[in-house]
C-alpha cells in the first residue's frame, strides 16, 4: 500500500478539538478533505501528521500553536471608536469585518468586544495560539 508522500493527492477524515476537547471542526458528517501534500494548502502540522500514513492509517495528533495557525499576537488586537464604522454596521461579538492598514492592505477582523463608545478588533485567526489535536483516518492516497 501507498504511503502519502510529496505531491500525493490524499483523502482525510479528520476531527479537529482544542485543548479542552472542544470540537472545532469535523469532516466526519460530510466528505473528506482532499489536499495535495506538500502543496501549502493546510497547516504544516497536519500535513506532517498524515505523511507516512497509509489507506485506512488512523492516529491522533496532537499540533503546537506554531505548526497550525501561530501565536496569539497581542499586536493584532487593536480598540478603535465606534465612530470609525460605517454607520450601516452594527457591531456584534464575533461578526467578521473587512479592514484596512496604514497602507490600504485589506484583512479579516474579528469583533472581540464591543463597548457604548469603541470597538475591538483581533486580526488574528480564530484558533492562533491554540494547541490543536486531530484524529485523522487517511482515506484515499493517489
Amino acid at each position: 500500500m501507498a504511503q502519502a508522500g510529496a505531491g500525493d493527492k490524499v483523502k482525510v477524515h479528520y476531527t479537529g478539538k482544542l485543548e479542552d476537547g472542544t470540537v472545532f471542526d469535523s469532516s466526519q458528517d460530510s466528505e473528506p478533505l482532499e489536499f495535495t501534500m506538500d502543496g501549502g494548502q493546510i497547516i504544516p502540522g497536519f500535513e506532517e501528521a498524515v505523511r507516512g500514513m497509509e489507506e485506512g492509517d488512523q492516529k491522533t495528533v496532537e499540533i503546537p500553536p506554531e505548526e497550525a495557525y501561530g501565536e496569539h499576537h497581542e499586536n493584532a488586537v487593536i480598540e478603535v471608536s465606534r465612530e470609525e464604522l460605517p454607520e450601516e454596521i452594527d457591531p456584534v461579538i464575533g461578526m467578521q469585518l473587512q479592514v484596512q492598514d496604514e497602507s490600504g492592505q485589506a484583512f479579516p477582523a474579528m469583533i472581540a468586544e464591543v463597548t457604548d463608545s469603541s470597538i475591538t478588533l483581533d486580526a488574528n485567526h480564530p484558533l492562533a495560539g491554540h494547541t490543536l489535536t486531530f484524529e485523522i483516518e487517511l482515506v484515499e492516497v493517489s
